[in-house]
């Protein structure tokens, strides 16, 4: 298990090494001569803000102390300018804590400018929050999972979205970068075992697919990529240069892949549990209950997809039904067409994973049920090394000859000796034994 995590390490860093470099605009951190730092509120002016309806335009000025940096408790006057977006401004009072934008000429303080209120000490509570929970239900599993989470921002940030703005091909970015993703997550979760190479596989195939299914339907219904938010923003920036449209298409994939993911675990451990507490179980069986679990997965993540984007766009829903805009109009509209075009793909992409998994964690973890089941009984069976000897070789004459060769060691040990209890022993912690290493007396 340690190896499986120096690997994956491994590979991220050389990741981290050969890219660009990160996204600038962490707070503290600056361009040139300016810094961000936060500071509290002590009065405002509003005299040169002009009210309109609900919206205001104009400019706040602001009196702030500093709380933090080497102005710590300096005094500053900073401009808060107002666009009339209600989306984007933010008007400040008296008390509240915000992030300010200071420039710094010869250690001097000469202009500042209010950006936003300052929500990080919150947001890192809520993150604790939500990392405390998961490591209280999860234990070791949950410590992963918070590992593999930190990993995959730290990817997101500092591989995928520099290459994207540098001008990489971003569905060729986007798959290399999903299939990293996958990889972190799914093997420290599951580590290196049969259970996590059979989800790995299953969300590869369900993105693969994905992809094919964006490009063709993407052309038809002649969806250029500019109804994600900020699309327009990014452009006028100055990256002309950036291909909207595979953008657009690689969020669809990003949006999918963690559901494709979630899908590819629940069916490759569940089926993993199956067999651990019925080792004896068939290979076509366990595929069988593959099937099963993928399709009562599978019938609440299409409809958590329909919601999940929905919710993104419930005022927009609003606004239609408060209209009484007809739903011809509705569906032909450019930023509804991509929503449906996000749900569906996605959907389709997840059809794909569950019967993927199944069949190849049916396949891997079939592999071994034999060899395995039977070193569980013999190290349960208390028998000397001649006896358990003699019953290996005839449950090896048990399975050439077709027979059910679990049932046929368990009632030969049962005959010898009484099978002591023992626990439950994972099938990532049994070693998986050949005849000749059973036979030299290992396991």
């Amino acid at each position: 298990m340690k190896k499986s995590y120096f690997y994956i390490l491994a590979l991220v860093f050389i990741l981290f090494s050969a890219g660009p470099g990160p996204c600038k605009g962490w707070a503290g951190q600056g361009s040139g001569n300016v810094f961000e730092m936060p500071g509290v509120v002590l009065s405002v002016d509003n005299s040169q803000l002009l009210q309109a309806g609900i919206a205001n335009i104009g400019v706040q000025f602001t009196r702030v102390m500093l709380t933090n940096g080497e102005h710590k408790g300096g005094i500053v006057t900073a401009d808060n300018h107002m666009m009339g977006q209600l989306d984007l401004d933010e008007i400040y009072h008296p008390g509240d804590t915000i992030l300010l934008a200071v420039q710094v000429i010869d250690h001097e303080i000469t202009n500042a400018k209010a950006i936003n209120k300052y929500r990080q000490n919150w947001e890192l509570i809520l993150f604790a929050v939500f990392a405390v929970v998961l490591v209280l239900y999860s234990r070791i599993v949950g410590i992963k999972a918070l590992l593999s989470f930190v990993a995959s921002l730290l990817i997101l940030w500092y591989v995928y979205l520099p290459n994207l703005l540098a001008g990489k091909e971003p569905l060729l970015l986007s798959l290399v970068v999903l299939i990293l993703l996958a990889m972190v997550i799914i093997f420290s979760v599951a580590g290196f075992s049969r259970k996590g190479l059979a989800a790995f596989i299953g969300t590869i195939s369900g993105l693969v697919v994905t992809l094919a299914l964006t490009l063709f339907f993407g052309s038809k219904l002649g969806l250029m990529g500019m109804t994600t938010p900020f699309s327009t923003t990014l452009i006028m920036s100055g990256h002309f240069d950036l291909n909207m449209q595979h953008i657009f298409y690689s969020a669809v994939l990003l949006g999918a892949s963690g559901a494709a993911m979630d899908i590819a675990m629940d069916v490759s451990a569940s089926m993993g549990e199956i067999k651990i507490k019925r080792p004896d179980i068939s290979t076509r069986e366990l595929i069988q209950s593959g099937y099963t679990i993928g399709r009562m997965v599978i019938g609440t993540m299409a409809t958590t997809l329909l919601l999940a984007y929905s919710g993104g766009y419930l005022t927009m829903l609003m606004v239609f039904v408060s209209q009484g805009t007809s739903a011809t109009r509705i569906v032909n509209m450019k930023i509804v067409a991509a929503e449906i075009f996000r749900v569906l793909i996605g959907s389709i992409g997840l059809l794909m994973v569950a019967p993927v998994t199944a069949v190849v964690a049916g396949l891997l973890l079939g592999l071994s049920v034999d060899r395995l089941s039977w070193n569980r009984l013999f190290r349960r069976s208390g028998l000397s090394g001649k006896e358990e000897k003699n019953l290996l070789l005839s449950c090896q004459e048990a399975v050439d000859g077709g027979e059910n060769s679990l049932l046929s060691c368990q009632g030969a040990v049962d005959g010898k000796q009484p099978v002591r209890e023992l626990p439950e022993i994972g099938d990532d912690v049994v070693a998986e034994l050949s005849v000749e290493d059973i036979e030299s007396g290992k396991g």
